[in-house]
């Protein structure tokens, strides 16, 4: 959970929150396919809804601000090393306007990579 202080009250912001905005981030980027659990099950990776991103995202307080770790899945064909910074970038600055937070960093983990549809 991170906590904000107002000058009109204090601002507690749940971890499945913050998972549910960042998922979103995520799965606009081209390239990724969905957000995948972040434990295997069976050798599968399920590819996760948007009211389970919360499983395949991880937030944790650092010292300067959230530290988040998403596991996600990607297109076959594409440019890994972008896509994974275009998530980064994206992650960061959603959390960073939308609610006023700190990022200190975010680590991205390629769980699979499936085929994509046209």
């Amino acid at each position: 959970m991170i906590q904000k202080s107002t000058e009109l009250g204090n601002i507690d912001l749940s971890n499945d929150v913050i998972a549910t905005i960042c998922g979103g981030a995520a799965t606009e980027c081209y390239g990724v396919v969905g957000m995948a659990s972040q434990k295997m099950i069976d050798g599968i990776y399920d590819l996760l809804r948007k009211e389970n991103y919360s499983k395949g995202i991880k937030v944790e307080n650092g010292e300067s601000g959230a530290i988040i770790s998403l596991y996600i899945i990607v297109g076959y064909g594409v440019k890994i090393s972008e896509i994974v910074y275009e998530v980064q970038k994206k992650v960061k600055y959603v959390l960073e306007k939308t609610l006023d937070i700190q990022v200190e960093a975010v680590n991205v983990y390629v769980q699979s990579i499936r085929i994509m549809e046209d």
